[in-house]
């Protein structure tokens, strides 16, 4: 299995912290948040991670390669990143979606268990891990369902069902299904400025083969503001 890691954007809502550093490597825990996605891939077995770079690009490559465990990562440069979204990030790394793989967003951290939930999971051509709460507000990921069958993906859906956290799993035709959808809309006028999730949403609709698997009761976070980075070092603080 091989994961694949979008850490190309800045983290604008993080600054000042993101003033001389991407938001991949601020310090969390005693490492930085990609150094703790990279433990905990290579300690669930993950073989290989690509990781999507782009602001600060070589602060990202002297982190990787400084990386000396069993697992081969690579660092993939988005040279567009300041004017395209993630779904051109995921179109340039397509070369990378060559077999079974992992797509997780640079922003969320997970618990071992987590993962290794995930990846012990029945295959599935494109599974989104969901989690679930009493309410969701306009920066969640929304997701609807039909039983185990994702029907949507949006921040805008008037009715959720749960939330993605940012990991998603391609296996079998999964793949081939994604880099097909990424190629379509890349050609279009808004593909450069989408989000990577939009090519699951229209999968997801015109296929039916997108699943959703609950991760809930597991730990994971996502880092998108300051009382967010707050929060997540006083909880390794109080580990």
């Amino acid at each position: 299995m091989k994961a694949i890691i979008l850490s190309a954007g800045r983290g604008s809502r993080l600054l000042p912290l993101t003033e001389t550093r991407p938001k991949c490597l601020l310090p969390v825990g005693g490492t930085t948040v990609l150094g703790r996605q990279l433990d905990t891939l290579e300690a669930a077995g993950v073989a290989e991670a690509v990781v999507v770079t782009g602001f600060m690009t070589a602060l990202v490559e002297e982190e990787v390669a400084a990386r000396n465990g069993p697992m081969r990562v690579t660092p993939f440069f988005n040279p567009f990143f300041q004017i395209a979204d993630n779904l051109a990030s995921c179109w340039m790394a397509r070369a990378h979606m060559n077999g079974d793989f992992l797509l997780i967003n640079g922003d969320t951290l997970f618990e071992a268990a987590l993962l290794r939930d995930v990846l012990a999971s029945p295959a599935q051509p494109i599974q989104v891990t969901i989690d679930r709460k009493a309410a969701y507000d306009d920066d969640d990921m929304k997701v609807t369902l039909d039983g185990a069958r994702l029907t949507a993906i949006g921040k805008t859906l008037y009715h959720a069902d749960a939330e993605s956290i940012g990991m998603l799993r391609f296996m079998g035709e999964g793949p081939a299904l994604y880099r097909e959808k990424l190629e379509q809309m890349m050609r279009t006028g808004d593909g450069v400025s989408s989000w990577f999730l939009k090519a699951i949403d229209a999968i997801a609709s015109t296929t039916g083969k997108v699943a959703a698997f609950s991760i809930e009761g597991r730990r994971w976070n996502e880092l998108d503001t300051v009382e967010d980075f707050n929060a997540l070092n006083a909880h390794f603080r109080d580990a």
